[in-house]
């Protein structure tokens, strides 16, 4: 793509955030790749600094083996996230700020100290990491009915939308990360279960992959970036007025509601 394509796509995928109405794929009519994806995505970043917002972390999203499947790709992705994006657990959040969202719960790693790669091993996550919380992730897509190949989601900043932070700080050292169990609850009905294990095997892995991944453009992760590994559970739909609930076995509850 040339950099006007690129930058067209941009501006209508940050138009689509504003003004709440889905597009078509861009991929559908543009011939896009994951470079060019990452750099429009690059290119919103910037339209929203611009606009008073900070970069507080990043999440990664396509960790489990069947979305990896299903979009044809054999590793993760990642997008940023925003200090506009992040709210305390117990919060309600306007449901009408949202087109198409769902909702998963994850362990959210909020780093001590610096990590650049390459070569960050799980070893390094773990020092460098000053505690985790439970966390739900809500995800939404500016592609109209969630019809996205791997470059769509990735220029939609990896479809991120919100994340919801417990205040209950846990060393990573004091649970077993991969077997932490997690249920997640919609208006008190159980809707899925799973475990740390199903990112990658282990969640720590995620966040070695992402800070290596990040070297090979020059960056890396800061203290206090709050780093969302990816989901524990399959995805579960939200509308407004639901009220959403996630227990994590040894790192404890996470809950938000939605206004109607």
């Amino acid at each position: 793509m040339t950099p006007d394509e690129q930058q067209a796509v941009a501006s209508a995928l940050a138009d689509a955030y504003e003004t709440r109405s889905p597009i078509d794929p861009p991929s559908a009519t543009a011939a896009m790749t994951v470079e060019d994806a990452y750099a429009i995505q690059t290119l919103q970043l910037a339209r929203w600094i611009a606009q008073g917002a900070s970069v507080r972390g990043h999440k990664v999203g396509l960790t489990a083996r069947a979305m990896q499947r299903m979009l044809g790709v054999d590793q993760p992705d990642y997008g940023r996230l925003l200090d506009t994006m992040l709210f305390a657990s117990g919060e309600r959040i306007a449901a009408d700020r949202f087109l198409q969202p769902r909702v998963e719960p994850e362990i959210a790693f909020v780093l001590g100290r610096d990590l650049e790669g390459p070569g960050v091993t799980t070893v390094d996550v773990v020092r460098s990491t000053e505690f985790v919380v439970a966390s739900l992730e809500v995800i939404d897509s500016r592609i109209r009915d969630w019809k996205i190949t791997l470059e769509d989601t990735v220029a939609d900043n990896a479809s991120s939308a919100a994340v919801v932070l417990a205040s209950r700080p846990i060393l990573p050292s004091a649970v077993d990360l991969r077997l932490a169990g997690c249920n997640l609850y919609r208006n008190g009905a159980l809707v899925a279960t799973g475990a740390g294990g199903a990112v990658l095997g282990d969640p720590v892995r995620a966040v070695a992959w992402l800070a290596n991944v990040l070297a090979t453009t020059g960056g890396g992760l800061h203290a206090g970036d709050v780093v969302l590994p990816g989901s524990c559970t399959m995805a579960a739909p939200l509308g407004s007025g639901d009220s959403i609930h996630a227990e994590f076995a040894g790192i404890g509850p996470v809950h938000v509601s939605f206004a109607k």
